[in-house]
């Protein structure tokens, strides 16, 4: 077992939180041309799997390290944390690409820009995470998170609304209600990945 390594936990975060900005990237392109979605699916799966096993192998160094750069609970939460993110990104993609989804509802669109401006935020904080004393700017990058989460939940309402309400047929609507579904569950994890950033600034900053 290693006495210390600081350098696998602060890479792991700031290598993860990159891929979902470029899955989040790839989402929004989907919805713009839903005839590539198959192949941009194969494209945010494979980013998934990266995430996976950066997932994994923090978990695997946390068990093989005595001295952790922060409690051991915050760095299994925030890497998991992380890693529910670009699953619930990843979903969403997989959902359009089964659904053989042609015509898009622009409140998707709109969704997955707030997504993508929340995975911007978080890939600012993680990375300013080292310099904990300096709370400010991770502060403010968790707080524009919270204010996204709460601009994706009155999408989402507004879209559901329209969508239940516009007499669109049955089986769109499910269609459509798992993949907003999925991008805005996407943004409450997003909320949840900055909460944990707050306390861990908050606990040692």
């Amino acid at each position: 077992m290693s006495l210390t390594r600081d350098k696998v936990f602060w890479e792991a975060f700031t290598a993860h939180a990159p891929c979902t900005v470029r899955a989040c990237g790839l989402l929004i392109e989907m919805l713009e041309h839903p005839e590539r979605a198959e192949m941009i699916s194969q494209k945010i799966n494979d980013i998934e799997h990266e995430g996976d096993k950066l997932t994994h192998d923090t978990v695997l160094a946390l068990h093989q390290t005595w001295i952790t750069p922060l409690d051991r609970e915050e760095i299994y939460q925030l890497i998991t944390k992380l890693d529910d993110v670009l699953d619930f990104t990843e979903a969403a993609s997989d959902r359009i690409s089964l659904y053989k989804i042609n015509t898009v509802r622009p409140e998707a669109i709109e969704l997955a820009k707030i997504l993508q401006l929340s995975c911007i935020e978080i890939e600012r904080a993680v990375g300013l995470l080292q310099n904990i004393k300096d709370v400010k700017p991770i502060l403010d990058a968790c707080m524009h998170i919270n204010r996204h989460e709460h601009d994706a939940d009155q999408i989402f309402r507004r879209s559901l609304a329209r969508l239940f309400n516009g007499g669109t047929d049955p089986l769109e609507v499910m269609k459509w209600r798992d993949v907003l579904e999925s991008i805005e569950t996407a943004t409450d994890r997003a909320e949840d990945v900055a909460n944990i950033i707050e306390g861990i600034v908050l606990e040692h900053g």
